[in-house]
């Protein structure tokens, strides 16, 4: 029988899961998961992404969540030259990304 209190008591308290959790709390993180879903990594392909959409993400939170994906091992960054980096998803990124997909979808 599914015990939905204890899931949720493991889910609130298991150290693995607590650094998703703390990504998901912060303003864009959403957003940076699924622009690296769609390989839109790099900050000129993602402004014009979210700009495509009437949406904006600032520079600095898209650096600092990518940064933090990338800390967590959900994506990876390439430099593109001293100052530029592009960010890729991870294996597990991408297992991540999809699954969050698929819980917006049900919803």
């Amino acid at each position: 029988m599914f015990n939905e209190e204890s899931e949720i008591r493991r889910i609130l308290t298991d150290e693995r899961l607590h650094g998703i959790k703390a990504i998901l709390e912060k303003d864009h993180a959403i957003d940076c998961i699924f622009l690296l879903l769609l390989n839109k990594g790099r900050w000129k392909d993602a402004k014009a992404f979210m700009n495509s959409l009437g949406l904006s993400i600032s520079d600095g939170s898209f650096r600092a969540r990518m940064r933090e994906l990338e800390l967590k091992g959900f994506a990876k960054s390439t430099h593109l030259d001293t100052l530029k980096k592009m960010w890729t998803p991870t294996e597990m990124g991408e297992k991540f990304g999809k699954l969050l997909l698929e819980v917006f979808r049900k919803l």
